[in-house]
């Protein structure tokens, strides 16, 4: 029986008279990877940032393992601990190696002996392929493995879920791949994964489901062979087009027409 782990329920957030996100509905079971996708601009790493409470809502619920998290006195230092962020830029320290920024959390958060915290960054590190990067500093690393490094940061917090914010939009398009991999491979061992992307090979490949998101609604979700090969809505179908035109699909890779 599946069991959800984030449930997000009737979630709105406005800034002025401009509406960001308009009661959005959404359940994300465990070991399930939801990608969502949508233009620029439409709320999707708000939501994100919702669900981290990193942002404050104006209305609705988040819960987490059916506790309603946002709820007015819940500890949210408390909560974060649960939630592995992984944002657009990296947000590495660079007075710190990529082994200190990782053991971070695990010190100061969870007050773990300093040995068992070396012991669960070099894990984490080895788990990202960076073990042998563990003495360098963000300086001394690419892009893309500066963007591990962030991966197995919020991993060494052992988290519930883990959110991606657009995790390859700031890497050289030859280093998205091995970022990719590294989440393929999370995907593979159960890691419930919430993962804001215009990747949609990866969607289509590691996606349990897709939700695509328009001026800060839920359009359309659903298994991604059903979006990419009959799409309920002609919206969906355009964006799909034209991101896979974008990136250079095949044509046999392109969105079949709604139903």
């Amino acid at each position: 029986m599946e069991k959800t782990i984030l449930r997000i329920e009737n979630l709105s957030k406005s800034y002025g008279h401009t509406t960001i996100l308009k009661d959005i509905t959404l359940d994300i079971n465990e070991g399930d990877t939801v990608v969502i996708i949508g233009p620029s601009g439409t709320g999707k790493s708000t939501m994100l940032r919702c669900i981290n409470l990193l942002t404050k809502p104006n209305s609705g619920r988040i819960f987490l393992d059916g506790k309603e998290i946002n709820a007015h006195g819940v500890d949210e230092n408390e909560v974060r601990k649960h939630i592995g962020m992984v944002f657009q830029d990296f947000l590495l320290f660079n007075h710190l190696t990529a082994l200190d920024n990782v053991m971070i959390g695990p010190l100061k958060v969870l007050k773990m002996d300093p040995a068992q915290a070396r012991l669960k960054a070099m894990f984490e590190l080895e788990r990202v392929g960076l073990k042998d990067k563990a003495n360098l500093y963000p300086g001394q690393l690419s892009g893309g493995q500066k963007q591990r490094v962030g991966i197995a940061r919020a991993l060494a917090m052992d988290p519930r879920i883990m959110l991606f914010d657009e995790p390859t939009s700031a890497l050289d398009p030859e280093l998205i791949g091995e970022v990719l991999e590294v989440m393929r491979k999370l995907a593979s061992e159960g890691m419930t994964m919430l993962v804001v992307t215009h990747e949609m090979g990866f969607a289509r490949e590691v996606a349990d489901k897709i939700v695509f998101m328009e001026s800060g609604v839920v359009v359309e979700e659903g298994p991604p062979d059903d979006l990419f090969q009959h799409p309920k809505h002609n919206r969906t179908r355009e964006f799909l087009w034209k991101i896979t035109e974008l990136y250079g699909k095949h044509d046999q890779d392109k969105p079949g027409e709604p139903e």
